[in-house]
C-alpha cells in the first residue's frame, strides 16, 4: 500500500471513530480525532499536489481534507485546500462540490458583511 493510500486510510478511520465518538457525546475525544484524521488526510493530499494526472484522485483527498478541516473548525486551511483542489484539473463533479463547499462555509459571512442574516431553515428554492 502506498504512502498516499496508507495516510488516507488511517485518516478515514480516524473520522470514523471522531463520529463515534460523538455520538456517545465524548466531545473531547472527538475533536482529537477529527484533527488527526484531518492532518493524515492533509498530508496524503500534500503528497500528490504537484501530480495534477492523479486525476481524480488528487481532487477527492484535496475534498476530503478540507472537510476534515471544516470540522476542525479550520476555515482559512480549508478554504486553501479547495484552491489547491481546484488549481488542478479535477473532473467536473468534484469542482462542483469543491465550490459548493466552499460556498457553504462562506456564505454566512457573505451575507453578514453585507448587513444581512442567511436564515437556512427558511430558505425557499423556487424552480
Amino acid at each position: 500500500m502506498s504512502q498516499i493510500q496508507e495516510l488516507h486510510q488511517q485518516a478515514m478511520d480516524l473520522a470514523e471513530m471522531a463520529q463515534v465518538a460523538k455520538l456517545r457525546n465524548n466531545l473531547d475525544l472527538a475533536a482529537q480525532l477529527s484533527r488527526q484524521a484531518f492532518e493524515k488526510e492533509r498530508l496524503a493530499a500534500e503528497l500528490i499536489a504537484g501530480d495534477l494526472s492523479a486525476e481524480p484522485t488528487r481532487s477527492i483527498l484535496y475534498r476530503s481534507a478540507a472537510t476534515l478541516a471544516i470540522d476542525c473548525g479550520e476555515i482559512q486551511s480549508a478554504e486553501r485546500l479547495i484552491a489547491v483542489a481546484l488549481s488542478g484539473n479535477p473532473p467536473t463533479e468534484i469542482a462542483d462540490e469543491l465550490k459548493d463547499l466552499f460556498v457553504q462555509m462562506n456564505i454566512q459571512k457573505y451575507f453578514a458583511r453585507r448587513g444581512m442574516v442567511f436564515d437556512e431553515a427558511n430558505l425557499q428554492i423556487f424552480s
